[in-house]
Parts: C-alpha cells; structure tokens; sequence
C-alpha cells in the first residue's frame, strides 16, 4: 500500500527543482567545472520525467536514475535520437559519482564534450517542458 500523496505538490517539486538545478548546472559549466556540470544535467532531466510519471500514475516517481527507464514510464513519447540522448546522459550520473569511473570521465569532459551536452540536456529539457 502508498501513501497517498498531493499529486500537484509532488509534480511541481520535480519541475522547480528541474529548474533550480539547471542554474546550478550552467553556474559549473560556467565556471569550467565540466565533470559535474553533466552530473548536475542528469538531474535536470531526471526530474522531468518523474514530475510525468507522478501526474500520471497519481504515484511516487520511482526511485532510478535511469533516464531511459523514466522516460518509458512518463506517457511522453520521445524520438529514438532523443532515446539516445538519454542512455548517453543517464551515463554522466555513474561516471561522476563513483571513483571507479570519475577520472576517466574527467579527461572526457573537454570544452567541446561538455558544450555538446549542455546543449543536448538544453533542449530535452525544453522538450519535456513542452509536454508537462
């Protein structure tokens, strides 16, 4: 058995939290810090398709980070490049938590890779946001 739970609370708390880490985000971007800009993006994303899975399920949003998971589960119908964008981001939240993965994802992280996914996460955000 859930626990009941204020469906419109819950979802506006995925949204403006989405919205309050894409400032943190951009903030690390900004300031060169590439490895935990993405992490950060995998958040921002992250928080999108569980405010769906809320106000469709009228439920918690599972506990994953599993962005292509979420994104099943929303009710959105996302393009297979978009698909893709995800596996790819959902990536960016192991290779900057845990040490096994961390030093090689910091070399990854150049300029370029980094500028490249900002942009991505920008417009799946977007996109989403567009369907809320």
């Amino acid at each position: 058995m859930t626990d009941k739970i204020d469906i419109e609370k819950t979802y506006n708390h995925w949204i403006n939290t989405s919205d309050k880490d894409f400032i943190t985000m951009m903030n690390l971007y900004n300031s060169g810090d590439n490895h935990w800009s993405l992490f950060i993006g995998h958040i921002v994303i992250e928080r999108l398709p569980k405010a769906c899975v809320v106000k469709q399920t009228s439920d918690h949003a599972p506990f994953t980070h599993d962005l292509t998971k979420l994104a099943r589960l929303s009710g959105i119908s996302f393009s297979e490049e978009y698909l893709d964008w995800l596996d790819t981001i959902s990536t960016f939240n192991m290779n900057a938590r845990y040490d096994s993965y961390k030093e090689a994802f910091y070399r990854k992280c150049t300029v370029e890779f980094t500028s490249e996914w900002i942009e991505k996460i920008k417009i799946v955000q977007l996109w989403i946001k567009e369907k809320l």
